[in-house]
């Protein structure tokens, strides 16, 4: 295994980090199937992984339970650090910090959490969490030991991640999704970057980018064919991450322990700088590959909005355009169905063209919002263009 700097801590990570959002099932998300996901657990320690990343709502709430248990059997807790997080979401008061994160200690079963995250924060969260105390109410926790560290891990603009980075000057580390189709999206390499010069440590979340740049379509095969390594897709995506000096850890939620030995691999092969000139270019040219399968020229400014009719355009736009993009149709469709609100979905929209006269790209919204439907909502095939 390979260790990496923390930011300022006088403690190193493990390239790899364990994440315990998609722990192997029996059946529902919630049903976790314990002996396997423990034998996964405990074989990425024993082989040198020492940061394990948990949360409030992962498994339906199930994962810091189980990740108690998993810790407990074997004495597998003085040889890692935990992450867990906040649910900033279900936050009303300030005292409702003490209750999440006694609730969370209690699950885990320790007194001490190691590293301690607002969780998803964005801009309007943010905002709740400033106008409650939230970061005080944490200081008050790490004073007393509950916490040994505090951070947030965060979904929304450049801008606003370094509004954040600058609003608190103890932060220690911050969890980005970041993989090599990202780099202009959300923090984005500026992010990792800005919060690196501030002496922040990177925790990355989403490196194969919820699985889409994993058994990539034929023409991107080809692609990695050219180079002059022999890589999977899932270790070029974890190499171009842990090239950057800036990563400090590389979470992944592996659901097999084929998943696990793989990114193990991967892990120990790893280093900073070990990607040569030409398989950068390689990566660069996949980046570009897939942004030309893209059949929605949507980049997501928002100047469509808000849609009079409700309709989240540029979020009905974006998860059409992954699913053709990773040829992920299927991934696409539960997008659509199970995480778009029904009032927000493209049959909403009436056609009433008030968003056409304001998209810079001009784009025949009210010509491709029936025809995103079709495809998420009813399972017909994929369109490319109008």
């Amino acid at each position: 295994m390979q260790y990496r700097r923390f930011g300022k801590l006088d403690w190193q990570p493990s390239a790899l980090g364990f994440g315990c959002m998609r722990l192997p099932t029996t059946g529902t998300p919630a049903d976790i199937d314990e002996p396997e996901a423990m034998r996964m657990v405990h074989h990425a320690i024993e082989q040198g992984v020492n940061y394990v990343d948990t949360a409030y709502p992962y498994h339906g709430g199930n994962s810091e339970s189980f990740l108690g248990r998993a810790l407990k059997a074997g004495n597998y807790r003085e040889k890692v650090r935990i992450a867990s997080k906040l649910p900033c979401w279900l936050v009303e008061t300030a005292s409702d910090f003490d209750k999440y994160l006694n609730e969370q200690l209690s699950k885990i079963q320790i007194e001490h959490i190691d590293f301690y995250l607002l969780h998803a924060l964005n801009k309007s969260s943010w905002e709740k969490m400033s106008a409650l105390g939230i970061v005080s109410m944490a200081e008050k926790a790490v004073a007393d030991g509950r916490i040994g560290h505090l951070g947030f891990s965060f979904h929304d603009s450049y801008e606003v991640f370094q509004e954040i980075v600058d609003a608190y000057d103890k932060w220690t580390f911050c969890q980005i999704q970041y993989n090599y189709m990202d780099i202009e999206n959300q923090a984005g390499t500026r992010g990792l970057q800005y919060a690196a010069g501030k002496g922040l440590a990177i925790v990355i979340m989403e490196p194969l980018l919820g699985g889409r740049l994993v058994d990539p379509p034929e023409r991107i095969q080809q692609l990695w064919n050219l180079a002059e390594t022999t890589r999977s897709a899932p270790d070029w995506a974890l190499q171009w991450l842990w090239n950057q000096p800036e990563v400090s850890v590389v979470l992944s939620g592996m659901s097999t322990m084929e998943q696990v030995e793989g990114n193990l691999a991967s892990a120990t092969a790893s280093g900073v700088g070990t990607l040569s000139r030409k398989d950068l270019q390689v990566i660069d040219q996949v980046r570009e590959m897939y942004q030309s399968l893209c059949p929605i020229p949507c980049t997501q400014c928002g100047y469509c909005m808000p849609c009079p009719n409700g309709v989240n355009i540029p979020r009905n736009f974006d998860v059409y355009n992954d699913g053709s993009i990773y040829d992920k149709p299927d991934w696409a469709r539960n997008q659509y169905q199970q995480w778009i609100p029904v009032a927000e979905r493209a049959d909403q929209c009436i056609a009433c063209q008030d968003c056409e006269q304001k998209c810079p790209q001009a784009i025949r919204i009210s010509e491709w919002m029936p025809v995103v439907d079709n495809v998420l909502g009813a399972g017909r095939p994929y369109v490319s263009s109008l």
